[in-house]
């Protein structure tokens, strides 16, 4: 009941929010002819024994135009005991449907990703940001009111060989359905002066995911804090922890934080 109570204090706060959220992705896109980096670190603990798997994820961002932005990203993690590049991959959303009215939008998105990883398949949850290869397609919905932002997504998951020497095993399910509701509320500032004031922003998003042929279910739930400085730098700090499973996933619970800046303008318009 807590969490419902959280939600609850988010989904009817009446307080313009920033469309950014930690573990997920708004429908709205970076601005146009941007670039941006990324460096994210989570640090998870492992099941059943007690070390701490670390995954650190380098990304490049581009925003091509107002509707399309892609991304591209390394995997690095200790999951063979010794720091070690795994895979990478290729995302891109596109915006089709907006919505503007005062104080408030509405953005819908569709998105796809592909991942490459030669990592040891070892749970059944799929995962495409760092254990396994296959693809993703999914839509993203996102509204803006005053200060608070709402995004929901689905995503379908296929799930392939990680390699030539990780088979996906044949008993397991290679299809899943993901889904996730993220809501976001700017704390700071109360009144915008200038670009330059640090904006904070605090979030809980609930994270779930079905296997194909009912093989098994989760949902986690997100909290984190986030720093926008200067309109162009920006820091994470998350905690991802599950509140129900009837599947076997190596690390769920654990944090995240991540750093990202951006270049306006660093294309010239055409």
């Amino acid at each position: 009941m807590k969490y419902l109570w959280i939600i609850f204090l988010f989904a009817t706060a009446r307080l313009q929010a920033q469309e950014l959220f930690v573990y997920t992705e708004p429908a709205s896109n970076m601005p146009t002819r941007s670039l941006g980096v990324r460096l994210t670190n989570m640090l998870m603990d492992e099941r059943g024994t007690e070390k701490y798997e670390y995954h650190v994820v380098p990304e490049a961002m581009w925003g091509v135009n107002k509707r399309l932005m892609v991304h591209a990203n390394a995997f690095i993690s200790n999951a063979a005991n010794n720091l070690k590049a795994e895979g990478g991959s290729i995302y891109a959303k596109y915006r089709f449907l907006s919505s503007d009215a005062v104080h408030s939008h509405f953005r819908m998105a569709g998105y796809g990703k592909y991942s490459f990883n030669n990592s040891a398949i070892h749970q059944q949850e799929i995962d495409l940001f760092g254990h396994n290869s296959g693809w993703q397609a999914g839509v993203v919905a996102t509204q803006l009111i005053h200060k608070v932002a709402v995004s929901a997504n689905v995503s379908y998951l296929q799930a392939t060989d990680n390699g030539s020497l990780n088979k996906f095993p044949v008993t397991e399910a290679n299809k899943a359905v993901s889904y996730s509701l993220s809501l976001g509320k700017l704390m700071l500032p109360k009144e915008y002066v200038d670009y330059n004031q640090t904006n904070i922003n605090v979030m809980v998003e609930l994270l779930g995911q079905t296997l194909g042929n009912n093989k098994g279910s989760y949902l986690d739930i997100a909290p984190s804090l986030q720093l926008i400085i200067k309109s162009q730098a920006r820091i994470d700090i998350g905690y991802r922890y599950q509140l129900m499973s009837s599947m076997a996933r190596s690390a769920p619970n654990g944090f995240l934080l991540r750093f990202e800046y951006l270049i306006f303008n660093a294309f010239k318009k055409h």
